[in-house]
């Protein structure tokens, strides 16, 4: 069996008892995603499941995956569209901004915390804030390196008489800023509500075809000298390390008809000094929330010949 085939078979099976799906007919969009626009498997994979659910007029976080989920803690979670259970403390909320979501804000339990994001049609009882809960069958998301999760109207909410001390999730990390990664600069996101992916050629691996919405950022590497951490800078601390903010760095694109001078410029500006960043750890990232240029001493040339060994 190819590795289509199975992905086919595989989304067939998890999907088959809630919408209409054929093999044959999966397998196709498959074929066509990956051998005509070069998306990758995994991207592909996650269209199509979209794909469906949309056809359906289901939430794609609505399907469970079947089976028991594993119960784990904040810092456990790492990986997008996994399902899990979670025991935390309500440790803030906000005001949703969009009509479809019905309550957002922070759980948080002794490893740390995380956004989550409660459906208006999930029709679940209201959480409340400081208060305990154990959520069953939750949804993870992931944005920018940032991990969250949602809760939909297969998820179980139980209020449990205890405390939970919430634990840190801070780090520091300082070094030379040796690289930038691609997908850095101005970028394009998709616009539908709910979804802040990243454009690939004008397409988002959700919604396919969008226009999308200007943005900031930085994916960086920062080495001190005896390990490398990968920092992401979002528009507002991008926009403080560089000098160049989002207007600006649009009319750049636009006088010279490429993105790539944006990230260009942000290069010759930011690459070989020495920063402090604090902010969580999700994934492999360290999320810049607070930014500190140090004076560190930096051979310049030797950094940036470590830099293009790295690009």
């Amino acid at each position: 069996m190819t590795d289509l085939r199975q992905h086919a078979v595989d989304i067939h099976e998890q999907f088959s008892d809630a919408v209409e799906v054929d093999v044959d007919e999966v397998e196709a969009r498959l074929e066509t995603l990956v051998s005509e626009y070069k998306v990758p498997i995994e991207e592909a994979r996650r269209s199509v499941v979209s794909t469906y659910l949309d056809e359906a007029g289901i939430e794609r976080d609505e399907i469970a995956t079947g089976g028991s989920n594993a119960e784990v803690d904040v810092a456990d979670i790492d990986a997008p569209e996994e399902w899990v259970d979670l025991t935390a403390v309500v440790v803030e909320l906000w005001e949703p901004r969009a009509d479809s979501i019905d309550q957002v804000g922070l759980l948080g339990d002794e490893t740390g915390t995380i956004k989550f994001t409660k459906w208006a049609k999930s029709d679940l009882p209201e959480l409340v804030e400081g208060r305990v809960y154990r959520l069953g069958n939750l949804v993870t998301d992931e944005y920018e390196g940032r991990f969250s999760v949602k809760l939909n109207r297969t998820t179980t909410i139980e209020e449990l008489d205890e405390e939970i001390e919430v634990g840190e999730d801070t780090t520091d990390v300082e070094g030379a800023l040796v690289d930038i990664q691609s997908g850095s600069g101005l970028i394009k996101r998709c616009p539908e509500e709910g979804c802040t992916r990243v454009l690939q050629n004008g397409r988002c691996s959700e919604h396919g075809e969008v226009e999308g919405e200007f943005d900031l950022r930085i994916k960086g590497v920062l080495d001190d000298g005896e390990e490398v951490h990968e920092v992401i800078f979002d528009q507002a601390s991008t926009e403080d390390l560089t000098g160049i903010d989002l207007a600006e760095a649009q009319e750049m694109a636009m006088d010279a008809l490429d993105t790539e001078v944006v990230v260009e410029e942000m290069r010759d500006t930011v690459l070989g000094r020495y920063y402090r960043v604090t902010g969580p750890t999700l994934g492999r990232y360290v999320l810049a929330n607070e930014v500190e240029t140090l004076d560190g001493p930096v051979d310049v040339e030797s950094v940036l010949i470590k830099a293009r060994s790295i690009a």
